[in-house]
């Protein structure tokens, strides 16, 4: 980037993350084969989003009358987990990894459009359970392969508060659901949100973030975990971790990655889960003095137990249990987010002619 001045470190933060989003737009898969595969589209995608270290712009839309480069298609690994099918108008979201050429093109040319909505959750917890402080950052995000960019409308929950402005109490769609703030697409006009939660946009094409919101507030906990230390003897101590899913029994946790650290002066490591468990896993990393526990699924109300034996080189002192910890968590629950927020209706609007456009799925 040229500039005549200190560019802001969240400026290029930002255009980095927007043209890996176009490279994906025009890809259908961001991976390293897919670069190597698509080398003289993304090169000249790369000629047309910056010129002479100036950012011209990072629109997928506004670029394609300029990109003449048919993609090369590489499909994605797929995941062993499996999310299991509801109905045919039901999909994974495997099935946006296609190229937005693609749209107007033999090789698929059907009008669709897709919606999910991504919640990360942060929370610090307290030794005694008790949780220290906790965030949940949301996204909806959409991506259109419809013709004509037709206008579209996406009502939220009808309780859906900001801040401490709405002094509602009535209960309908979804629930009452409350948020710090939220931001949206610059796409997005707010002249209905206010009064009946309805936003209205004419969607790009491609993949962009509708809106984007923040909870501090509290929530339901997807998971908990409890720690127990015991001092077996003087150069050896053990670790009882035990984590309970508090999803509902029809959901569950995926990728369950449960680490962590354990006293520098420590030799090995043992550690059991229980008799009869399956896809589960357990490894100590000496490099890093790490253990990791691996889960695949985890299904909503079941609990499981980690007892690591740690062995140490050097007598233990009243320091030692400060060494072990933090636990770190990491998961995924598809189909299902604790802030409650729902989409009531995604609706196409007719054009000027009075022709609305029906999409194949969405």
């Amino acid at each position: 980037m040229t500039s005549i001045n200190n560019t802001s470190p969240s400026l290029a933060m930002e255009f980095l993350l927007r043209v890996t989003k176009v490279f994906k737009d025009y890809c259908g898969v961001f991976s390293e084969e897919s670069i190597r595969s698509n080398f003289i589209l993304l090169y000249e995608l790369l000629d047309e989003i910056m010129d002479n270290g100036f950012i011209q712009g990072t629109s997928s839309d506004t670029l394609k009358a300029f990109i003449f480069n048919e993609p090369v298609v590489v499909e994605k690994k797929k995941m062993k987990f499996q999310l299991p099918k509801f109905n045919p108008k039901t999909t994974s979201s495997d099935a946006t990894n296609k190229p937005i050429s693609f749209k107007d093109s033999k090789q698929g040319g059907k009008d669709e459009i897709f919606v999910d909505i991504f919640e990360r959750i942060t929370i610090t917890f307290h030794s005694n359970g008790n949780i220290l402080n906790s965030a949940l950052d949301g996204t909806i995000q959409m991506k259109s392969y419809l013709s004509g960019n037709p206008d579209l409308k996406l009502a939220l929950n009808e309780e859906l508060t900001i801040g401490n402005t709405s002094n509602r109490s009535a209960t309908h769609y979804g629930g009452v659901v409350e948020i710090d703030d939220c931001n949206f697409h610059e796409c997005v006009r707010l002249d209905d949100f206010d009064s009946s939660r309805i936003i209205s946009f004419n969607p790009p094409d491609g993949e962009f973030v509708v809106m984007n919101y923040r909870i501090t507030s509290d929530f339901k906990i997807p998971f908990r975990i409890f720690p127990f230390f015991e001092l077996v003897s003087p150069y050896k101590v053990e670790m009882i971790i035990k984590i309970r899913a508090d999803v509902p029994e029809n959901n569950a946790g995926t990728n369950i990655l449960l680490q962590f650290p354990v006293p520098k002066t420590t030799s090995s490591v043992s550690s059991t889960m229980g008799i009869g468990v399956q896809g589960q896993s357990c490894e100590y990393d000496s490099k890093k003095q790490l253990v990791s526990w691996k889960i695949k699924k985890m299904p909503g109300g079941t609990e499981h137990t980690l007892r690591s034996r740690i062995v140490l080189t050097k007598a233990s002192t009243s320091s030692v249990r400060k060494e072990i910890g933090p636990v770190s968590l990491n998961f995924e629950v598809p189909l299902y987010n604790p802030s409650n927020l729902q989409v009531r209706y995604l609706r196409i609007m007719s054009n000027s002619s009075g022709q609305t456009s029906n999409p194949y799925r969405w």
